[in-house]
């Protein structure tokens, strides 16, 4: 017999009124929050998420399709400011006030650079510090550089700000990127690694505005194109979107830039991951289209990672035949790729990476759109047993995906197996991905109460996610 909703409280907040009358709304069109969801392409989790105010950054593009999903004229977009912009703002710190008040796509401009073409000319790196620049340091939260030390996490050497720039310095970004890019892979986004990014990219940002010869120029951009979309890895995976959207921008103007069309094509990649992690395919669908443009110039493997993300907007939204197609041309890629022709910051798409980043738009047509369980699993399983200890965190959560997949799907406790050996790693994370990841898996298990063992699995989920 299915357990009573709880009782909402609208009062509570704005967030909670928004809650509320969403929920008003789909039971009087007579809805789920599958059906919701499948209609305003999100998960419904997402959708019971907003309705309990437990969802802290629902997007304004969401609230509109909510609207126009369940024609209320505007209602919730008319709403959203109240409930999430001002509450976002709410959170920002004390010396929020100081700095601009636009968001990061109003203050990190886009320049064309080499690679599209424009009518502006970039300006000298030894010229006063440009607009896009020094907006970047201040979403960062500095109004100033100064030296940062960083020789206990890094390399027998302080990470200062040079008068001009010298193929050291240029060095130096490419280890510090390396560095982080191994730390997030392998412990998550969040706590300390999450602090040292931020520095990191502090630092890198104000080597921009030192005198740099002309010939070490692209070099230069390059490396602090690399670092900023390991930077904002870092930031996504630890639920900073607005520093992580930003920093993604940041990098791929830097790659234009620089006239790096590899570094382009990730930065891209990661903003059609991180939109459709938000619940904005569309979003995540054009960031992917944009990375693909010139993909003649591009890897084997990068096509693959491209058209992956594609595959991924494709299934939050439901569509099978897209979907299908895009997972079918990231296959193709792949097959031609050749790791001797990529960047070596590419290294990480391997089979296992490429297997588990499928899966996950395969799993999503699991969910929404009721499709054949089988391919996922194998792909997921795949991804598990290929990924080394230096990617612990794309193994644990693609270990939980292959558990909610075999939770909602088949032998609850086959899945409860597979989830404990996904929590001892998870455990052990500081990635929020992850931790959502296992919320998902939780709610999947509560649909077999009656099964000890997927029981015990979700309680030991709630004690995990709660520490």
């Amino acid at each position: 017999m299915p357990q009573p909703e709880k009782p909402l409280n609208p009062g509570a907040s704005p967030q909670d009124w928004f809650g509320s009358e969403l929920r008003f709304r789909r039971k009087a069109d007579g809805l789920s929050a599958k059906a919701l969801g499948r209609l305003a392409q999100v998960s419904d989790d997402m959708i019971l998420s907003i309705e309990k105010g437990q969802y802290p950054s629902c997007q304004l593009e969401v609230a509109q399709r909510l609207d126009k999903v369940l024609e209320t004229g505007g209602v919730f977009e008319r709403a959203w400011p109240m409930a999430f912009s001002l509450r976002d703002a709410d959170k920002k710190r004390p010396d929020a006030d100081k700095r601009s008040r636009k968001g990061p796509e109003a203050m990190v401009q886009v320049h064309r650079g080499r690679i599209l073409g424009s009518d502006e000319v970039p300006p000298r790196l030894g010229s006063p510090e440009p607009v896009d620049r020094r907006a970047f340091l201040q979403v960062s939260g500095l109004a100033a550089i100064a030296p940062i030390d960083l020789t206990h996490g890094f390399a027998p050497y302080e990470l200062t700000l040079p008068d001009s720039i010298s193929s050291h310095n240029v060095d130096q970004v490419q280890e510090v990127a390396t560095a982080i890019s191994g730390w997030d892979n392998k412990f998550g986004g969040g706590g300390m690694v999450g602090d040292v990014a931020g520095r990191a990219m502090q630092w890198a940002a104000g080597l921009l505005s030192a005198k740099c010869p002309e010939t070490l120029r692209s070099d230069l951009l390059a490396a602090v194109s690399r670092l900023g979309i390991v930077v904002g890895a870092s930031a996504f995976d630890s639920y900073h979107h607005t520093y992580a959207t930003a920093t993604f921008l940041f990098a791929a103007d830097r790659a234009e830039e620089a006239g790096d069309w590899h570094l382009r094509a990730k930065a891209y990649s990661f903003l059609a991951r991180q939109a459709v992690w938000l619940g904005q395919p569309d979003d995540g669908l054009t960031h992917a289209e944009k990375g693909l443009v010139r993909s003649d110039r591009l890897t084997a493997t990068e096509r693959a990672m491209l058209h992956t993300a594609r595959a991924r907007a494709f299934g939050k939204m439901g569509n099978v035949r897209d979907c299908m197609a895009a997972v079918g041309e990231a296959d193709e890629a792949f097959s031609h790729a050749r790791p001797s022709e990529d960047p070596p910051w590419m290294a990480y798409y391997d089979e296992a990476q490429h297997n588990g980043d499928t899966a996950h738009g395969l799993f999503d047509l699991v969910i929404l759109a009721d499709q054949d369980p089988g391919r996922a699993a194998r792909r997921l399983d795949t991804a598990v047993k290929g990924h080394s200890d230096a990617y612990k965190r794309s193994r644990a959560i693609s270990r939980t995906k292959l558990a909610a997949l075999v939770m909602a799907k088949g032998d609850p406790r086959q899945a409860a197996a597979i989830g404990h050996d996904a929590l001892d790693e998870v455990g052990r994370l500081t990635s929020r991905r992850a931790a959502d990841d296992l919320r998902q898996l939780g709610a999947f298990a509560t649909k077999h109460p009656k099964v000890a063992e997927a029981v015990a699995l979700r309680e030991r989920i709630a004690a995990t996610v709660s520490a």
